[in-house]
């Protein structure tokens, strides 16, 4: 095994068995900060295709793509699969049972998938919902995408999360996604609104007031 190999195995094995911060942490200590830099730009955060890419199934720019190396299984941990779509287990899952619903075409934006497309994925969030259901026996679901830079997306191929749900899990799972952003408070939502139904859209208002 040479060199490169071996820092690779060391990378990937870091990184499966410890957190992610941590993880960062212990290669800046052990390899120096530049292989650090040169690993997080290639391996975790680019997933940008070069342009003139073809865009084909699993031919987006397989040197900085994760979700495009669908064949390399220390890197996608593939459970189901059909013409054009996949669906691996979550390297970093929020719950067991943790999946995500990716294009084998290289593709950034939900928007951007052919009709067929949408029919593939909608067909393997179900077989991936029935398999989790098996397994885990979830009280429910959270399915989500992080369309845009903006909205936390950190690696440039769509990918749909599918994540089991407990009771419990969370301490107050009212609002479910709408934690994500600042408008998550459930008790307003819930409250008699002034009469006009504008509770709501005033506590939106005020938290973009409080920010500029």
């Amino acid at each position: 095994m040479n060199a490169k190999s071996q820092t690779s195995t060391f990378l990937f094995g870091e990184l499966r068995t410890s957190g992610f911060l941590l993880f960062l942490r212990r290669l800046s200590v052990k390899l120096g900060p530049s292989v650090l830099r040169d690993f997080v730009k290639i391996r975790v955060f680019q997933g940008s295709r070069k342009k003139g890419s073809s865009g084909r199934r699993g031919e987006g720019n397989e040197r900085t793509c994760l979700f495009c190396e669908m064949r390399r299984p220390d890197l996608n941990r593939i459970v189901q699969q059909n013409k054009t779509f996949y669906v691996r287990n979550d390297n970093f899952p929020a719950a067991p049972g943790h999946v995500e619903v990716v294009p084998k075409r290289h593709v950034e934006s939900f928007f951007e998938l052919t009709p067929r497309e949408l029919k593939d994925a909608y067909a393997l969030i179900l077989a991936a919902r029935k398999k989790i259901m098996d397994e885990y026996r979830p009280d429910g679901f959270t399915i989500g995408v992080n369309e845009g830079r903006a909205a936390g997306r950190t690696v440039d191929h769509l990918h749909i999360h599918l994540i089991p749900r407990h009771f419990g899990d969370v301490e107050d799972p009212r609002g479910g996604i709408r934690q994500a952003v600042p408008n998550c408070d459930p008790d307003v939502w819930t409250q008699k609104s002034d009469g006009e139904g504008h509770a709501g859209s005033r506590l939106l208002t005020n938290v973009r007031l409080s920010r500029s």
